[in-house]
């Protein structure tokens, strides 16, 4: 599976939870490549373990930032935390984008997720992807209800 990720952006996807858990698990950590798709470059998955506490997985997120990766793959970092937790650990993302990289967001709570995001991927039924910017209040609300 292939992906153009925007480098310093947090891109969130969206979609049924059975669907964005496949994408996740379908990308390969060991064939990442540049822009133009001549060059490899790293990439750094970040998921939590039962039982990280907040303060863990803030630390996982601080380490993706001080990897040598071009790539982060976020891979549901938030499971079984409180709201502002979860808001913790997402709002350290940005760091993690703004460094340079291009972040993949897969959580539990995509629409908590939005508040860090520049762009979105949604995942259709099918399985297609399709690119876009941060969605608008009536696609949350509907997400959300």
């Amino acid at each position: 599976m292939g992906l153009r990720l925007p480098v310093g952006d947090v891109t969130v996807l969206l979609g049924p939870t059975v669907a964005r858990r496949r994408v996740m698990a379908a990308l390969d950590d060991d064939s990442g490549r540049c822009g133009s798709g001549h060059s490899a470059v790293g990439v750094h998955r970040v998921a939590a373990r039962a039982g990280d506490d907040v303060h863990r997985r803030i630390e996982a997120v601080e380490a993706a930032r001080e990897a040598a990766a071009t790539i982060v793959l976020v891979d549901r970092l938030t499971d079984g935390l409180s709201s502002p937790d979860r808001r913790a650990v997402l709002a350290a993302l940005r760091s993690v984008a703004t460094g340079g990289r291009a972040v993949l967001v897969d959580d539990a709570d995509p629409v908590a997720a939005l508040a860090v995001a520049d762009g979105t991927l949604r995942i259709d039924p099918a399985g297609g992807l399709s690119a876009g910017p941060v969605v608008d209040q009536g696609y949350l609300d509907y997400l959300a209800s």
